[in-house]
């Protein structure tokens, strides 16, 4: 097959919803129609003792939350999905945000009685920032919830999205009796089981049609008729252009956990989604059509086999083919590098695979050459643009619990925060470690992981810290008269970069303005 009919063959997206709106049981449903699983897991029950798939890590099963991104790709119509499925909470944003760089559509999912929430604002926000093409998933149809004319309504004012349903349901909780899908032009009827049968779906081509009360009742059909014909009017007609521009959002509805609604929602979006889109460097445009390989890593996962101790970059693939056994050029380290097991996933499952194309996401082990945004080419100089680097919020002391296993938690730590969730300052006056962090959660993440994956203790101590500041400075003298002044709020990042440790607004606005030949930024980056 040629490079072209590759890229022909790939979608890459994402999965992104605020927590507990059914993000990862969507993507089970997926995986089970793709035939890539044979039994869909729980995300939370105490029936059922199979976990799903995505939700891989055991403080994931036991918490019922995604606290990483997970990475699975299935076969489906002759196509390779790749999906991502992100955390959905807050203190886990700055993964899904990274994510969000290497894929090129998007899926929300909405809880149908809470709407929209503030986390899935946030989210798309950053997708309408790269004009990603999303479509919604409306779920839990099978539960009383708000009116869908009226979560369009949010979904247009809150997200900014401009909508158009592709299904509608008919009822919901108790009275929800299916699905009718505009799109293929037929009525799915909802039975709470695994897999749709063929005989539950029911082509009427035209609403008018009398069998439609026979199948759902006069008063249901009436109200689809009246529902459909309405926001028809009011709503704009699919328009894929508009979709892969970013500018339409394709609406469905349905229930994950049963299953309903999943088939008409993929199969939709294996017609109408982009194939692997161009990515933007500093240097130029890279087109995914390229004859020679590039690629940047957006994750990196420590222990993802903790029998193995491995770690994982994930890279993934912009233009031409990755082959195994290859010499590339790692950009920033100036030098080549060939991988002999480079992996694709299903999750926590790996296999060895001998090539990749544009779309695909590859698993690189690693013994410390990457950081998140390192570039992978042929030879050619290239800065993939739009990997975003946070400052920490949330600072906490981090101490040895365990006298005896201070080298497994020097080694937990520098793994852990490879991966890009958390930074680890040492305090340059007195050599105490600080954690920085975006959200709260990350300290009990950190802390059960050393614990479990690398045999190490640690505790934690307040400390009040209101900003993480990069120091850069051209003028020997004024650096000098900063690092003797203010010697006790600096402390050195993983990396041996300078940075200022503010108490409060106050304290950091008092040293720029004593210290104006000093720039403080926010992020790392260069």
């Amino acid at each position: 097959m040629s490079l072209k009919q590759e890229i022909a063959r790939r979608k890459t997206f994402g999965i992104i919803s605020h927590p507990d709106a059914g993000k990862t049981t969507l993507t089970e449903k997926l995986l089970l129609f793709g035939g890539a699983i044979q039994t869909a897991g729980a995300v939370k029950s105490n029936k059922i003792k199979k976990t799903t798939v995505s939700d891989f890590m055991e403080i994931e099963k036991q918490r019922g939350i995604s606290v990483a991104t997970s990475v699975m790709a299935f076969e489906y119509k002759d196509l390779k999905i790749n999906i991502l499925d992100t955390p959905g909470h807050q203190d886990f944003a700055e993964d899904t945000y990274r994510t969000l760089t290497a894929v090129d559509s998007a899926i929300v999912v909405i809880d149908v009685a809470k709407g929209v929430e503030t986390q899935t604002e946030k989210l798309v926000n950053v997708c309408r920032m790269r004009s990603t093409p999303i479509i919604v998933f409306i779920n839990k149809l099978d539960r009383e919830g708000k009116d869908p004319i009226d979560l369009l309504d949010e979904v247009e004012q809150k997200l900014g999205l401009r909508v158009c349903p592709l299904s509608w349901p008919v009822g919901q909780g108790g009275t929800f009796k299916g699905v009718y899908s505009m799109y293929e032009k037929n009525l799915v009827l909802f039975r709470p089981h695994g897999k749709q049968e063929e005989e539950d779906i029911i082509e009427i081509n035209d609403l008018a049609d009398p069998t439609l009360e026979k199948h759902i009742g006069e008063r249901a059909a009436n109200t689809l008729r009246d529902e459909v014909h309405m926001v028809q009017e009011v709503y704009p007609a699919f328009d894929q252009a508009a979709y892969q521009r970013g500018e339409l959002s394709p609406v469905f509805f349905g229930s994950a956990v049963n299953n309903f609604g999943v088939r008409e929602m993929l199969d939709c979006f294996t017609d109408i989604a982009p194939t692997p889109l161009p990515r933007e460097t500093e240097e130029r445009i890279v087109l995914p059509e390229e004859e020679k390989f590039s690629g940047f890593v957006f994750k990196i996962h420590a222990n993802i086999d903790p029998r193995h101790r491995d770690r994982i970059a994930f890279l993934r693939i912009c233009s031409g083919k990755f082959e195994r056994n290859t010499n590339y050029l790692h950009v920033r380290n100036a030098r080549q590098m060939r991988f002999a097991n480079p992996t694709s996933f299903m999750a926590s499952k790996k296999e060895v695979i001998d090539d990749a194309y544009p779309g695909d996401v590859v698993g690189l082990y690693d013994s410390g050459n990457f950081k998140i945004g390192d570039t992978l080419t042929e030879g050619e100089v290239l800065h993939f643009k739009g990997i975003p680097s946070f400052s920490p919020e949330q600072f906490r002391y981090v101490e040895n619990a365990d006298p005896l296993k201070s080298k497994q938690l020097a080694k937990g730590l520098d793994q852990l925060m490879d991966e890009g969730v958390a930074q680890l300052f040492t305090k340059e006056i007195n050599g105490r470690k600080i954690i920085g962090t975006v959200g709260a959660l990350q300290f009990e993440v950190i802390q059960y992981r050393l614990q479990h994956e690398y045999g190490a203790s640690c505790s934690y101590e307040p400390v009040n810290l209101y900003k993480a500041c990069w120091i850069k400075c051209s003028d020997d003298k004024a650096f000098q008269e900063f690092r003797s002044r203010r010697s006790k709020d600096l402390a050195k990042d993983k990396d041996g970069q300078l940075v200022f440790l503010a108490e409060s607004a106050w304290a950091l606005k008092m040293a720029q303005e004593a210290h104006p030949a000093v720039e403080f930024r926010f992020t790392s980056e260069e």
